[in-house]
Formats: structure tokens, C-alpha cells, sequence
């Protein structure tokens, strides 16, 4: 793709006009729900580059797609731990989505850029990757 320079570990690429996001939930419904609720956000500037149902694929899928954002869910099977994607991609913004409204803290300590409850409004989701978005700016921090 133009303006995205090829995948090597531990280096994503520089942020286009659209911010980049993959979904990765073992729910097909919640990755269509997510999807479209992203997609159709006014103003929000985001592409949906893919999406994944278990920790097996993310790894594939983010050097494939080369994502700004990674919206994951706290519980995705297969996942080996926000630490482990950190030490891989340290660019990657990861927003972690959760039925437990109680992981919030556990997961921002376990590296986190942000946390959702998924039984929150839709705008907390739109809220999160516009903070994700104004705390990083076009380019993600290394």
C-alpha cells in the first residue's frame, strides 16, 4: 500500500490520513459490530484493515495488515499476552475490550493504551480510538 513501508518486528509503519485498526475477537458478531460502528463514525478517519478470531492468527494478521491500532479483546483464545505484542510491535496502539468492566485496571497495567467495557455505549469505543488518536498523533510512539 502507498505510504506503508514493509512489516519488520518490532516496527510498524508511519500513520496515514486513516487510522489503521485491526479487530481481534472471537465473536464474529462483535467484530462486525466493531467494524461497522468504526467505519461509520463520523470523523473518526479509520480503516478497517482486518480482522482476527484467535491469538493463533494476530500475529499473521498484524504483519499482513500493518495496523496503527489493535482493538483486542481481553479474553481472545490463543492470546500469549499484551507484554509479548509489546515486545514485538512496541508502536502498536492496543485498546482492550472487555466484558469484565473490572480487567480495566489489569489490563492498562499490563500495557494497555486504553480500555473499554463492552457493555458501555458505542461512544465509549469511537472515544477511545479518538484518544488513542490525540495522545499519539499520526505517528505512534516507539
Amino acid at each position: 500500500m502507498v505510504g506503508h513501508e514493509p512489516m519488520r518486528k518490532g516496527r510498524l509503519p508511519l500513520m496515514t490520513d486513516q487510522l489503521r485498526v485491526l479487530v481481534a475477537d472471537d465473536q464474529a458478531d462483535v467484530r462486525y459490530a466493531l467494524r461497522t460502528l468504526l467505519e461509520l463514525a463520523p470523523g473518526l478517519g479509520v480503516t478497517v484493515v482486518g480482522e482476527v478470531a484467535d491469538g493463533g492468527s494476530l500475529l499473521a494478521a498484524i504483519e499482513a495488515h500493518q495496523p496503527d491500532v489493535l482493538l483486542l479483546d481481553w479474553k481472545l483464545p490463543g492470546l500469549r499476552s499484551i507484554a509479548y505484542l509489546r515486545s514485538l510491535y512496541p508502536r502498536l496502539r492496543i485498546i482492550v475490550l472487555s466484558l469484565r468492566a473490572e480487567s480495566r485496571q489489569v489490563a492498562l497495567d499490563a500495557g494497555a493504551d486504553a480500555f473499554v467495557y463492552k457493555g458501555d455505549p458505542a461512544e465509549q469505543l469511537v472515544a477511545a480510538v479518538q484518544q488513542v488518536r490525540d495522545l499519539y498523533g499520526r505517528t505512534p510512539c516507539a
